[in-house]
């Protein structure tokens, strides 16, 4: 999904980067969120800290939830761009992996209020829930595409089926993700060490630093 699509679904005006009022408005989100949950904001504070009519937050927004996504468009950056880095397959594989998941974790953690956010808009929000899912999917078809073709090199392990393990891989970053937003599992390196040996032993059979 590229980010032009992306705002599409986002935004019920398109593409609107750069508009003053919608810009008002997420950034009043982004401060109310940093104070209470999404389920105690309502769009009438969102508007009023925006200095906008409660209409205006519709003209550009069906909901709370879809908002939210439009606050991720930065994540989704980074989640696209990491993943371009491993379907690029350039260079050594452990290097590529731990810097796509170091991109990921960092993007959490330059706005976790937001991403806390994320998970409860997935969580009640049917169209969020499937905006997620097509993402994750888009990303998981290239990076099958990618372990096919190191497969076809000699660099990784011939099983298990390309498609299964590129989304269980991607399943694993963003559980990952989600209890180091939530600040539970093992401390930030720890877990990235983790998750890079993972994948480097699932897709290339090796577990990277000795």
């Amino acid at each position: 999904m590229s980010g032009g699509a992306w705002n599409r679904l986002v935004d019920r005006r398109g593409t609107t980067k750069g508009d003053a009022r919608r810009d008002a408005l997420l950034t009043a989100f982004d401060e109310l969120l940093r104070e209470q949950s999404l389920e105690e904001i309502n769009v009438a504070e969102i508007s009023h800290r925006a200095g906008v009519t409660r209409s205006a937050f519709y003209f550009y927004f069906e909901s709370k939830a879809l908002a939210v996504m439009a606050l991720m468009q930065e994540l989704y950056d980074a989640a696209a761009d990491a993943n371009e880095l491993l379907v690029k397959a350039e260079g050594e594989p452990e290097q590529r992996i731990r810097t796509a998941i170091v991109s990921l974790f960092d993007s959490v953690d330059s706005s976790p209020h937001t991403y806390r956010a994320l998970l409860d808009a997935r969580g009640s929000n049917p169209d969020v829930r499937q905006m997620w899912d097509a993402g994750l999917a888009d990303f998981a078809g290239s990076i099958a595409g990618m372990i096919e073709t190191e497969r076809a090199a000699g660099r990784a392990v011939e099983d298990p089926d390309a498609d299964a393990v590129a989304a269980v891989l991607l399943d694993l970053n963003n559980h990952a993700l989600e209890r180091h937003a939530l600040g539970s599992g093992p401390p930030r390196e720890q877990h990235v060490d983790a998750l890079v040996s993972i994948w480097l032993r699932t897709i290339y059979g090796t577990g990277g630093r000795q």
